[in-house]
């Protein structure tokens, strides 16, 4: 099932979406969505992103959407280097394919896309092009190569094909969201995200926060439809993880589990 596709049936069933918090959706039929899906990813931090939007806001009054330089020393260079905890020079794409031809050619070896929670900070300090999907709502069409600078040569300019600039309002509210990501890592555990497990494992194998579908695939679509019925929002996409809804309460899943879905 298509996200386009996903939106138009969760619309069918509660009418527009009128306001997005933590991990909920609210519809005009004032129905509250637990949201799995989470934009791919990039809303898990929440769909304010933490504080990120107040900085983007700022920004915002200040005129700063043109796509010149609007800082000397890259503020999200830091806070990516930060995350993966090795000095990091970044590229920026439209497109997560080109992000990771990109990688793969400099390191086809020893390249990945970053998934918080999955591995070690260790692992990814060693991992010389890291692919990021900003945990920023509102850019779906923007994708991270992080190229550890040991790799590139200080005097030496380096390009790839397809790159993109983007407006300074947005690139401070995504160095803030990286920011908040960094401090909800240590944060966020185990504890957090079993207590679902009586649940969800009957359709999930869970990693961390993430959600891979037991489903067979022919089934899927129809596991999808099941859930927004039982108001939850699961990735309409087979092969992409849902996520588990940090801070939810366990009874979000009662109409779930009163009405499961047979496979």
């Amino acid at each position: 099932m298509t996200e386009n596709q996903f939106a138009l049936e969760l619309y069918k069933r509660y009418g527009t979406v009128t306001r997005a918090r933590n991990c909920f959706l609210y519809t005009k039929k004032c129905v509250r969505i637990t949201d799995m899906f989470l934009q791919n990813g990039r809303a898990i931090l929440g769909w304010d992103a933490g504080s990120a939007f107040t900085h983007f806001k700022n920004m915002l009054s200040k005129g700063l959407t043109g796509s010149f330089i609007s800082e000397d020393v890259s503020r999200l260079k830091k806070s990516v280097s930060a995350l993966l905890e090795s000095s990091r020079r970044l590229f920026y794409f439209s497109s997560k394919v080109d992000a990771i031809k990109a990688a793969l050619s400099y390191a086809p070896s020893n390249t990945a896309v970053y998934l918080p929670w999955t591995f070690d900070s260790s692992v990814w300090q060693k991992t010389d092009c890291v692919v990021l999907e900003p945990p920023f709502p509102w850019t779906d069409s923007l994708f991270i190569l992080a190229i550890n600078e040991t790799l590139l040569s200080s005097d030496k300019e380096v390009s790839f094909a397809n790159q993109v600039n983007f407006p300074f309002a947005f690139e401070a509210g995504i160095t803030r969201s990286i920011y908040n990501l960094i401090e909800q890592l240590p944060l966020r555990q185990e504890k957090n995200w079993f207590i679902y497990d009586s649940v969800l494992t009957k359709y999930w194998t869970r990693k961390g926060p993430y959600l891979f579908s037991k489903i067979p695939e022919e089934k899927y679509d129809s596991f999808v439809l099941h859930c927004l019925d039982c108001g939850i929002a699961v990735n309409p996409g087979y092969n992409v993880p849902s996520i588990v809804p940090f801070g939810a309460d366990k009874g979000v899943f009662t109409k779930l589990k009163n009405s499961p879905f047979e496979f």
